[in-house]
């Protein structure tokens, strides 16, 4: 696992791959991170009410939920970044609560929930989301809302369960392919804080973070005719890197884009004052895409 870089212009920037918190950001979360298997449901138990924890093929997974179930109304379900937890996201599903069910979960390694038996991988992570919309949401429709890891894990999750997965908004998704965009944008050679950089961003993607999450780049597959919303920050603050900078700006820029795969009712959209925590630094920004793509979600699943 890699020492804490304290580097200003690295610890500015660790949150390229997974987000802040992670590895020189707020290294100290380092040993509480995420993902893997199935669930112990069910729709039958009592609806959720605040903070619970609940069985997920026997691990203790962290669950936040909040808001009135809306009758055909999609169930939003928020996916924290990586080093992060629920916790981080309350102010979001506080403000999504007043229109919508919603809830939140800390990932295996996150946050309460257990710390993961050993690596994980996309798989896992989705055995793990699975059990927690089985309790959460039952057979109701299901619209994701990620940031950065999270918008990465929502938006490799959505395409193999078309049945449940409704919509999806992805707050600064991370790219589909950022591990080939930093090797490319940082070369081998590079000296300094880039160098740092790269080799702890490089080491955090094979699985050296606290959710021991494998993150493998990957062609973006199609969710269906679902609505999708991908935004990504204005504020270029990666190009504070020396040398690198503007190279990596434009990966993620080029890397929000390739989202657009995901179906043919997606849409981008900046975030003009957002670094990359864009729910934080305009909230209203995250609430108004994710209220938008869940009515529209809901018109979708009644013919409309």
């Amino acid at each position: 696992m890699l020492g804490r870089i304290k580097t200003p212009v690295v610890a500015a920037l660790c949150c390229v791959g997974l987000g802040a918190g992670v590895a020189g950001c707020d290294g100290d979360r380092m040993e509480n991170w995420d993902p893997f298997a199935p669930s112990t449901p069910t729709s039958e138990a009592a609806p959720i009410s605040g903070t619970e924890k609940i069985s997920v093929a026997g691990r203790s997974v962290n669950v936040s939920c909040s808001g009135e179930p809306a009758k055909d109304r999609p169930v939003v379900v928020l996916l924290h970044g990586g080093g992060d937890g629920l916790d981080k996201m309350a102010a979001l599903q506080k403000a999504l609560s007043e229109k919508n069910r919603v809830c939140s979960y800390d990932r295996l390694g996150a946050g309460a929930s257990d710390q993961p038996d050993g690596p994980q991988d996309f798989a896992g992570s989705g055995r793990i989301l699975t059990g927690v919309l089985d309790r959460v949401a039952g057979d109701d429709p299901v619209v994701l809302a990620g940031h950065s890891l999270g918008g990465l894990i929502a938006a490799r999750y959505a395409p193999d369960h078309q049945d449940r997965i409704k919509g999806l908004v992805l707050l600064d998704a991370t790219p589909p392919t950022m591990m080939s965009d930093i090797e490319k944008a940082i070369p081998a050679s590079a000296k300094g804080p880039a160098a740092e950089l790269r080799a702890q961003n490089l080491a955090i993607f094979q699985g050296q973070n606290p959710e021991k999450l494998v993150v493998t780049d990957g062609e973006v597959r199609s969710a269906g005719d679902i609505p999708v919303e991908v935004i990504r920050h204005g504020k270029p603050y990666l190009e504070a890197l020396p040398a690198y900078g503007p190279r990596l700006e434009r990966a993620w820029a080029a890397g929000q884009r390739k989202w657009l795969a995901l179906s043919g009712r997606s849409k981008l959209s900046t975030a003009a004052n957002s670094e990359h925590y864009i729910y934080v630094d305009q909230p209203g920004v995250a609430v108004q895409a994710i209220d938008r793509v869940t009515a529209e979600a809901a018109r979708q699943a009644q013919g409309g």
